[in-house]
């Protein structure tokens, strides 16, 4: 049997002196004791070393994804010949076994006994291999680590969603930052012309305005038709002649005009991050992009900490991912749980109805935790997936917004209120055998029942009512009589008093 074994410094083919003691794997471990036993054990045929670390590196890492590399094909071909052919080669890999099986048609095998054979030569490695010290190889052992670490962290892909977290996380910095510098430009250049912060909404075309315009005296004279409508450019012309602002200085103007070219070139930075960031989703999560959109998935990366973590965490959790203050304050308080988190933001929710949001957010959820697995741990780089999902979440939608249609219809028609043109349903079908139904023969007992029911419970409000009426005419009735006797008493004091004032 020949063992092929792979170290550091190169490829080693070693030939087994006595295959009968593979037979027994628990008692290999005792040829490779010393140094001496195991030179009787195997003995080496060939050793091909690495020119570089380079060609190190490469075959480490195609054995570590059990592929042949071109060192391993050319080494095997021009050592394994002739009567050589029919031995059989002990590979410690089973995927690189089976790829060996394939593409060279040698016979191969993997098992128990071969690990133990490999343990063995590995702790005689020095003694069997002449030439190579031990302090060499382990140079050599603690190069090819660090070479082949830094190649996973380059090219793994639980790494790349750093970037995701990273540029999601500086974009909603942006948004804050331009928001807070859009509302100092306005309330500043407000002192001036405080008319123009109404007729402009938009932040960047503000900044773009004042940088363009400086002070209001030269609206007029300036041209705005690269930066605004020619309706909402007339309508500043026209407000900058009647305006009611301070004048300011151009000192204040310049510094106006700097804070502006600020916000412009965030604006622009922010538009270029955003357009990074949707490459970046695209290549890293297709399938959860085309399903909640490029910032959603972000934001629930990020929030997970890795696209690797967010797979491992279930459609329940997916779903309030965002919203976990609310969720443990429910639980505190024995309240109903919060329905959505991140997830709320996805153009899907935003597009039901208020009654419906919960099941959609659920469905979405759902969908959304099959495709965040696809994109991490499948090989496909597609979004086939994800459009897939949104279809089907969208025949969800329009169903529960049909069943919603159908509900506000029967709830009119029961408060008998005037007849109005019901709205079609999202899938009009034609008669249905199975929607039939047999109406029971207890049916009109059943209506004459609920019929006596409620003229008993008229007839026992009625008499509430009457009771409730007799009690506050009593009531009012034994006011006056108080209110009589009161006066009748008074006009007797009086009486009694102007009797003994004229004696």
């Amino acid at each position: 049997m020949l063992v092929l074994y792979e170290t550091p410094a190169g490829l080693a083919l070693f030939k087994v002196l006595d295959d009968s003691k593979l037979s027994s794997p628990d008692d290999i471990h005792k040829d490779f004791e010393t140094p001496q036993a195991a030179n009787k054990a195997v003995k080496l045929k060939a050793f091909a070393k690495f020119e570089n670390t380079t060609d190190a590196l490469s075959a480490a890492t195609a054995l570590v994804e059990g592929k042949i590399s071109k060192n391993l094909k050319k080494f095997l071909s021009a050592e394994i010949t002739g009567k050589d052919l029919s031995d059989t080669l002990a590979v410690g890999d089973a995927k690189l076994a089976a790829a060996i099986t394939k593409k060279m048609g040698f016979k191969v095998v993997s098992d128990n006994a071969v690990n133990e054979l490999f343990r063995g030569i590995r702790s005689q490695l020095s003694s069997l291999i002449t030439g190579l010290a031990e302090s060499d190889m382990n140079a050599m052992i603690l190069g090819l680590s660090h070479s082949l670490s830094r190649y996973k962290l380059k090219f793994s892909p639980d790494k790349v969603d750093t970037m995701i977290i990273q540029a999601i996380a500086l974009l909603d910095d942006l948004d804050k930052e331009l928001n807070t510098y859009s509302m100092r430009a306005k309330e500043w250049y407000g002192w001036h012309f405080p008319e123009l912060a109404k007729i402009i909404v938009d932040n960047v075309a503000f900044a773009k305005t004042v940088k363009a315009m400086g002070v209001r005296t030269n609206a007029a004279s300036t041209d705005f038709s690269a930066i605004l409508p020619s309706d909402i450019e007339q309508s500043l012309k026209d407000a900058a002649e009647i305006s009611m602002g301070t004048e300011i200085s151009d000192e204040d103007i310049e510094n106006i005009t700097y804070l502006c070219d600020q916000i412009v070139s965030i604006a622009d930075y922010r538009a270029q991050l955003f357009e990074y960031l949707k490459n970046r989703m695209a290549a890293i999560a297709p399938n959860l992009t085309a399903l909640v959109g490029e910032l959603v998935g972000a934001r629930l990366i990020s929030h997970a900490g890795s696209l690797l973590n967010l797979a491992k965490q279930p459609a329940s959790t997916v779903q309030i991912l965002g919203a976990e203050k609310a969720l443990f304050r429910a639980l505190k308080s024995k309240h109903a749980t919060p329905k959505y988190g991140l997830i709320f933001h996805a153009s899907l929710v935003g597009q039901a109805g208020p009654k419906i949001k919960g099941k959609i957010a659920r469905t979405i959820s759902t969908k959304a935790s099959l495709a965040i697995r696809c994109d991490a741990l499948g090989e496909g780089e597609t979004p086939e997936i994800g459009v897939e999902q949104r279809a089907k979440v969208e025949a969800r939608l329009r169903q529960l917004e049909g069943k919603a249609v159908r509900a506000t219809n029967a709830s009119a028609a029961k408060g008998k209120q005037p007849h109005k043109a019901a709205e079609p349903l999202a899938a009009a079908s034609s008669y249905n055998p199975a929607s039939d139904m047999v109406i029971d023969g207890d049916a009109p007992a059943k209506k004459d029942k609920k019929d006596k029911k409620e003229k008993k419970e008229k007839k026992e409000k009625k008499e509430k009512k009457d009771k409730e009426q007799d009690s506050e005419r009593k009531s009012k009735k034994r006011q006056a009589d108080s209110d009589a006797e009161a006066d009748a008493g008074e006009v007797k004091e009086k009486k009694k008093k102007k009797k003994t004032k004229d004696e």
